[in-house]
């Protein structure tokens, strides 16, 4: 991928690693549309970064996200670079509940969403010289954590998809790159992820990324190293795999 000269769409752009990637392009010399639910969130980023856009998007609306595509690729003609980092992450107590509300609302917005708006947005994309769609993956894909059953698949089925959308895409100008993040000082799963001392902090993570980005333009995984333990912990054989799937659940588990 190309750092700059770009048309990106960021979905998930107001807030976390969306903003913090939004505005590393932006100051890269790229056209950055964040896109998003809040509106308020979205108008303060824009504020913040003039020459940035904005536009609203339900991604649980897969009517709405085919209405939206339509005019995006309107409004912004040489839009070539979707990248697909909105997504929610919540506890889920298997024991104590039935209801799968929240299974659901996960698998829309995580799942759905990120290929709707690819179906949507790749005639659009073909027609570019050099165009780039990143899906947001997780280091959760790899090692679930116990806690949130559903977050994990779907990353893990996002890591498949984009494998296989990558296949497809190999004779077209569409590349597909996953980034794949560690646990980072974010507000998804709320205040306390944010200050959480386990997590890796957001700058140090963006920093990272961009740096990634620039020095390996035609790789298919963006891997910070300290996700790596985890994308590659399958590597080193069942026994291994299930004493470090034990010990970083009790760690995950264990009072902040």
């Amino acid at each position: 991928m190309k750092t700059t000269g770009n048309t990106i769409l960021i979905t998930g752009g107001g807030s976390g690693i969306g903003r913090g990637l939004a505005e590393a392009f932006h100051k890269l010399g790229n056209k950055v549309i964040i896109a998003g639910r809040r509106k308020q969130v979205l108008d303060e980023t824009v504020a913040a970064n003039p020459g940035m856009a904005s536009a609203i998007l339900n991604i649980e609306d897969a009517a709405g996200i085919r209405a939206f595509a339509q005019k995006l690729a309107s409004d912004f003609p040489t839009l070539n670079v979707v990248i697909h980092n909105a997504g929610i992450m919540r506890p889920e107590n298997l024991l104590q509940s039935n209801d799968t509300a929240d299974a659901e609302a996960i698998i829309t917005t995580n799942l759905l969403g990120p290929i709707r708006l690819t179906a949507a947005l790749l005639p659009h994309l073909l027609k570019q010289p050099n165009a780039t769609i990143m899906t947001v993956s997780s280091g959760l894909a790899f090692i679930p954590m116990a806690i949130t059953p559903t977050y994990n698949a779907t990353k893990a089925a996002i890591h498949s998809y984009t494998q296989a959308l990558r296949y497809q895409l190999k004779s077209t100008n569409v590349q597909v790159i996953e980034l794949i993040p560690p646990y980072v000082q974010t507000e998804l799963m709320g205040s306390g992820q944010a200050a959480d001392p386990r997590a890796m902090p957001l700058k140090d993570y963006l920093a990272e990324t961009i740096e990634l980005i620039k020095t390996q333009p035609n790789a298919t995984e963006i891997l910070v190293e300290r996700v790596k333990p985890l994308r590659f912990a399958a590597a080193n054989g069942r026994e291994k795999y299930d004493a470090f799937f034990q010990q970083f659940n009790d760690a995950m588990m264990a009072p902040h």
